[in-house]
């Protein structure tokens, strides 16, 4: 069996086979295989007459072996491997490239020009990973070969649009992750594809690597977006296998390597949470150290005395603490200083991500800890039993939608209109108490609140009498009572 293989699904080539065996496999004269060809196997008995192997509009005509042969160098001398963007090599003009001034993205300038060609324009958005991540980056962007940086400041837009939708909807992924990094990508991805507007770029550009759930988010939102953008992931295509390639890499194309310490954690940080992988929380068994958190303390080191704080919810969104009223941003920046201090927020979890494998993640949520324990709470008042289980289980596909990076899908849209909807009238207001790690509710109160206490007091009433009970459960219960009478022969 003669094998053609490793032919990459994004080449130009087309194989012609000439052959005067009519009865034989081969009975067609012209196999194509424009978009989609990986591997081909035939007799070689049954490859009669001339090939012709034909790459990129450069035709071989030659003998059955020295075609294969032909058309496989060729592809090698290429490198073009099967996930490549190799059509739109030199034929992109301006690319806008999700920049965060690390080594990684850093790389990437360079490796756009020299590999498509392109001008390339660096975004960085600011969602609240902190002012010492937004240093020096204009002149790190242009120093690697960008044309120019664009900064925007989108904690604002993050939290309002982003993070409170999730939070009325008491979205949370697996029953622990609160869709820190998932919420993020989609409004960064959004910002970029107005900046790829405003600038004139015909391509977007992102550095996740192929094995996590960054990519998939920040391209659906592309194609959400914008479809004619042109998306090129440089993990997915390139040579580079890790850190130490990448900065032979910048040296070898005088690309300054950042200078900051590498930390032995990956992690993503933003105004909702901070999370880490990576190193010993690789193995599920290994308990985090405890030099490892940044936003909270260890709630050991915790105050010893409580803090209670209240929190003002209008129509499921959160608008103040402690009396005092806050935009949405600074409204969760007070509460991850106030949780932090009193070790708020820390989850470990074993998640099953997007692409298909499980990792191990240890995520700081402080300030959203404390707001969902506050939104979920005053909905004990304001929702009727069969309204809360129905939004518990859309909560669930609400929060694997955005998990899954489908922000801009029409489903999650349309259930977001149902959670605006029914959290209407859920007003009020929530006291809780902070306590080394743990929040507890104290107080809850709301003028649409569906608690009576003249319905709900042991004392008689005239709303509820208690002697209409005897025929509910008669009722109720007649389903239990027939199966009964049947077992027993009644």
């Amino acid at each position: 069996m003669a094998q053609l293989k490793a032919v990459s699904p994004c080449s130009s080539i087309n194989l012609a086979f000439r052959s005067p065996k009519r009865g034989s496999l081969l009975y067609h004269d012209k196999v194509s295989c424009p978009t989609k060809f990986q591997e081909f196997g035939a007799r070689t008995s049954e490859l009669h007459g001339h090939v012709v192997a034909g790459n990129n509009c450069n035709l071989v005509r030659t003998r059955n072996r020295q075609a294969i042969k032909a058309v496989l160098s060729s592809e090698k001398e290429g490198k073009v491997s099967p996930a490549t963007n190799g059509g739109l090599r030199g034929k992109l003009k301006k690319v806008v490239l999700a920049y965060s001034g690390g080594l990684d993205t850093s790389v990437i300038v360079p490796w756009l020009r020299e590999n498509y060609g392109c001008e390339v324009v660096c975004f960085t958005a600011d969602v609240g990973q902190g002012i010492k991540e937004l240093e020096g980056l204009e002149e790190k962007a242009k120093a690697s070969g960008a044309c120019q940086l664009v900064v925007k400041d989108l904690q604002e837009e993050f939290v309002r649009d982003f993070i409170f939708p999730c939070l009325r909807a008491g979205a949370i992924y697996e029953r622990k992750y609160l869709l820190g990094t998932s919420m993020a990508r989609p409004v960064i991805a959004k910002a970029m594809v107005d900046v790829a507007k405003e600038v004139g770029a015909d391509a977007v550009s992102h550095g996740c690597t192929g094995k996590g759930n960054d990519q998939v988010r920040f391209e659906l939102t592309f194609f959400a977006l914008n479809p004619e953008l042109n998306v090129v992931a440089p993990w997915r295509e390139w040579d580079i296998q890790g850190r130490e390639d990448a900065i032979e890499y910048a040296k070898k194309h005088n690309v300054p390597v950042p200078v900051t310490k590498k930390s032995i954690y990956s992690r993503d940080r933003n105004l909702w949470h901070l999370s880490h992988e990576g190193d010993i929380l690789e193995d599920p068994a290994n308990e985090p150290k405890k030099d490892m958190y940044m936003m909270s303390v260890d709630p050991e080191d915790a105050p010893d005395k409580p803090e209670y704080i209240e929190i003002g919810i209008v129509s499921g969104l959160p608008v103040s603490v402690n009396g005092k009223e806050l935009s949405p941003a600074s409204l969760l920046a007070e509460l991850n200083e106030i949780g932090g201090k009193h070790g708020i927020g820390r989850i470990d979890m074993v998640e099953n991500r997007l692409v298909g494998m499980k990792s191990r993640g240890v995520y700081e949520t402080p300030g959203g800890t404390i707001l969902f324990a506050a939104a979920r709470e005053l909905e004990s008042l304001t929702l009727d039993r069969e309204t809360m289980q129905v939004k518990d289980s859309i909560a669930l596909k609400y929060a694997e939608l955005v998990y899954a990076g489908r922000w801009f899908d029409p489903l999650r849209e349309s259930m977001d209109a149902f959670m605006e909807k029914i959290t209407e009238t859920t007003t009020g207001s929530v006291t809780l108490k902070l306590y080394k790690g743990s929040v507890s509710v104290t107080g809850r109160k709301s003028p649409y609140s569906l608690y009576r206490a003249d319905i709900s007091s042991f004392e008689s009433g005239h709303i509820y009498n208690q002697a209409d009970a005897a025929g509910f459960i008669k009722l109720y219960g007649l389903p239990m009572r027939v199966r009964a009478m049947l077992e027993k022969g009644i």
